[in-house]
């Protein structure tokens, strides 16, 4: 099957240019003359030929960044190499945190065009294969295969743990990407059922005339197209695990006969004269909140009771950013091995210091992702900064802290009073001035806890350094991500002058 290059551009000159280089390559061009003509090559049948866009960002009309949100909106995943204008680097910018895998500067060399190429291929061609080995997760999960050491998620499998000792119905929240599933395969393993099926279902990917087959199942003959009896998803989990994922999309008419199946242990396939009994253990995940959806009117008050029988929780990614550099150390081997790379790549603390500071708005499943990438496009042994720009180009102000940056020289205070000179008074030396001291006394004149010294410490590290956090958390000796945790534990998140003006 032919390789396209979709070619977006309203400048015909510049199509017929990159056209021209894109064939002489071996590659077959397809073009579109704006925005609204690439979002339809983008919804038809041609999408899955689709290997590799160039997008023009400046078109009238739709420009590129509005397709670049169609396509994350439609779920399209296929490498994007962002076009700009000389000066337009800032855009470019923005077209990466939209997305965009690459960006180019007009007019565009065949050399740079053939690297491009080269790389988002290796890409997209590596996400294919990454995609068909994680679409099952083999084998039983268990709690321990869990990775993290974030008190956060220390609590919720403790209690996900708890509920995996009955049938009780178990309702995940939690942003889109932090891990739901996982916590409910992990349920799954830590219960009586854990060696019966475990049945995922996509409630938001489900077709909207379909949602009742596919979940109950229907008869042969029941409408158009049921050439055979099909069980459905309740049917293939009996005995075992049923996992709803977004079940907030579920449309009202279908809620009704959930309610039904959950209430009495049995469901009505879609022409079927009799009910049939099933035997699920029922677990739902949303990414909304269900109690706002209910006041809405946009999901059943009884069902909502019903799912939300036991709560869990899952903090995202920037709560618990602790458990960055082990996941990525994770991700890092597991992708290294699928890629057959003779050993697995190391990160360097640099970039690890990148990834920490980083907010994750994806959560696990972008950092993933970010991971996947870095290793497909890595040349040498270890991973860097440079391996990660989409990254740094949504942390402008990042200032890694050099391991071999020496620190600044402290003379240790001379404590012993000099006793050749009886002539003056034995006082206790000072190294700061008095307004600089810490006070190690409270009062009454007992000596403080250490949380309100430390305290004390960072609030006047930010004060000194002007809320420069690399700095400060090199002054203090302490990472950027335990330094971001104590601020907030402190209630120093919003002090000024620094935390809120620059981030390091």
């Amino acid at each position: 099957m032919a390789k396209y290059i979709l070619i977006v551009d309203d400048d015909p000159v510049q199509r017929r240019l990159l056209s021209g280089m894109v064939e002489k390559m071996g590659y077959s061009p397809l073009l579109a003359e704006g925005g609204a003509e690439a979002i339809e090559h983008l919804s038809g049948k041609n999408v899955e030929r689709i290997s590799l866009i160039f997008l023009d960002l400046i078109m009238p009309e739709i420009d590129g960044m509005a397709v670049l949100a169609a396509m994350s909106e439609r779920q399209i995943n296929i490498p994007t190499i962002a076009q700009t204008a000389q000066g337009g680097i800032e855009t470019a910018v923005e077209a990466m945190r939209a997305g965009a895998f690459d960006f180019v500067v007009k007019p565009i060399s065949p050399d740079r065009v053939r690297i491009a190429i080269a790389k988002a291929l290796k890409v997209g061609a590596s996400q294919i294969k990454h995609k068909r080995s994680s679409k099952a997760i083999p084998g039983t999960l268990t709690f321990d295969d869990i990775i993290s050491s974030s008190p956060n998620m220390a609590k919720v499998k403790h209690f996900s743990e708890k509920s995996a000792q009955s049938n009780i119905p178990v309702l995940i929240e939690g942003e889109s990407g932090v891990g739901k599933e996982l916590i409910a395969r992990a349920i799954q393993g830590a219960s009586s059922r854990k060696a019966n099926n475990f049945v995922t279902v996509n409630c938001g990917a489900l077709p909207e005339n379909l949602v009742e087959s596919i979940l109950f199942g229907h008869e042969k003959g029941a409408f158009t197209g049921a050439s055979e009896k099909q069980i459905g998803k309740f049917g293939e989990a009996d005995g075992g695990t049923l996992f709803l994922d977004e079940v907030g999309e579920l449309p009202l008419e279908v809620q009704v006969k959930l309610l039904r199946a959950i209430q009495e242990g049995e469901i009505d396939p879609v022409g079927a004269r009799k009910s049939v009994k099933v035997d699920i253990r029922l677990i739902s995940a949303t990414n909304r909140k269900l109690a706002d959806e209910v006041k809405a009117g946009k999901f059943r008050e009884d069902l909502y009771y019903r799912l939300n029988v036991f709560p869990v929780t899952v903090p995202p990614l920037r709560e618990r950013r602790e458990d960055i550099p082990d996941l990525a150390r994770h991700f890092v081997k597991r992708i290294s091995e699928q890629e057959n790379r003779a050993k697995t790549l190391l990160i360097s603390p640099e970039a690890l210091e990148l990834l920490e500071a980083f907010d994750w708005p994806g959560n696990i499943r972008q950092l993933e992702n970010a991971i996947f990438r870095a290793v497909v496009l890595c040349e040498g042994d270890t991973l860097t900064l440079e391996e990660f720009p989409q990254i740094q180009a949504q942390l402008s102000q990042f200032e890694p802290i050099s391991p071999a940056a020496p620190l600044p020289e402290v003379k240790a205070p001379n404590l012993a009073p000099d006793l050749s000179d009886t002539t003056k008074p034995i006082t206790q030396p000072q190294s700061h001035s008095d307004k600089e001291a810490i006070s190690l006394l409270d009062e009454n004149g007992e000596i403080r806890d250490l949380e309100a010294i430390e305290r004390d410490v960072i609030a006047f590290a930010l004060e000194l350094h002007g809320g420069q956090m690399s700095r400060i958390a090199r002054q203090l000796g302490i990472g950027r991500s335990t330094l971001y945790r104590k601020l907030k534990e402190h209630g120093l998140d919003d002090a000024e002058p620094g935390a809120t003006k620059q981030s390091g």
